[in-house]
């Protein structure tokens, strides 16, 4: 058995080689290969990138042009060769130590999905925007409302999957739209779906949070498409 972790990089100078090591230093009970995805950094990542490339279990693919999360999850997702498919951010707000427990419904039978949740479990979380929150459920409970799932965080970047279910799922989002995409997509598949709660250490903008309130309309909009119009 063997678990992909599918990173997707865009200008993480100051933290893709901290987030590899956490993400090695994991103790797990399958094997592991980490797929890197570097989507048009110009910070300095790149190079970074280029000292683990070659690494054993470490494989680093390189966009061209600058596309998105999820064209350079797309891309993270051909080359994982992994049973067991987890998307992690590059930016440390994501804790890899929590991988055994996000793993384990897989291995034991019971998932075929399975969400992180910075708002079930009782974890720790860094206190910030509060408007961002209030967005978070809202956009959840939107898309609740299309897959009824009951879901507590659609939004969040953990999400773990068998690599035979993602294999029937044709992704079209190149940017923040892969989260409800995904989602309507696992519940049209009637996939098991867990969900695990998880702590959350968030960015400001000031240290390098990219996500605005344009994703967040595009990602509504991405929940009425992929529910109601396919």
């Amino acid at each position: 058995m063997k678990l992909s972790i599918v990173i997707p990089v865009f200008n993480e100078d100051r933290t893709i080689l901290e987030l590899v090591r956490r993400v090695q230093a994991v103790a797990l009970p399958v094997e592991r290969e980490i797929v890197i995805v570097d989507d048009r950094s110009t910070d300095g990542t790149r190079d970074k990138l280029k000292s683990l490339a070659g690494q054993a279990g470490i494989v680093v693919r390189e966009h061209q042009f600058n596309m998105g999360k999820g064209r350079a999850l797309r891309t993270g997702f051909e080359a994982a060769t992994g049973d067991i498919v987890l998307v992690q951010d590059a930016d440390l707000e994501y804790d890899p130590a929590e991988y055994p427990k996000l793993i384990q419904p897989i291995l034991d039978g019971r998932a075929d999905v399975v969400f992180g949740s910075r708002f079930a479990g009782g974890e720790t979380h860094r206190v910030l925007y509060f408007w961002h929150s209030v967005g978070n459920k809202l956009l959840t409970l939107a898309s609740n409302v299309m897959t009824n799932l009951n879901l507590t965080d659609m939004e969040v970047c953990y999400k773990v999957f068998r690599a035979d279910v993602l294999r029937r799922i044709t992704l079209e989002e190149d940017r923040f739209g892969f989260e409800p995409e995904i989602t309507a997509k696992i519940a049209r598949l009637r996939c098991r779906v867990y969900e695990v709660g998880v702590s959350y250490s968030g960015r400001t903008y000031e240290e390098g949070k990219k996500i605005g309130w344009r994703d967040g309309a595009w990602a509504l909009w991405c929940i009425f498409k992929y529910n109601l119009l396919r």
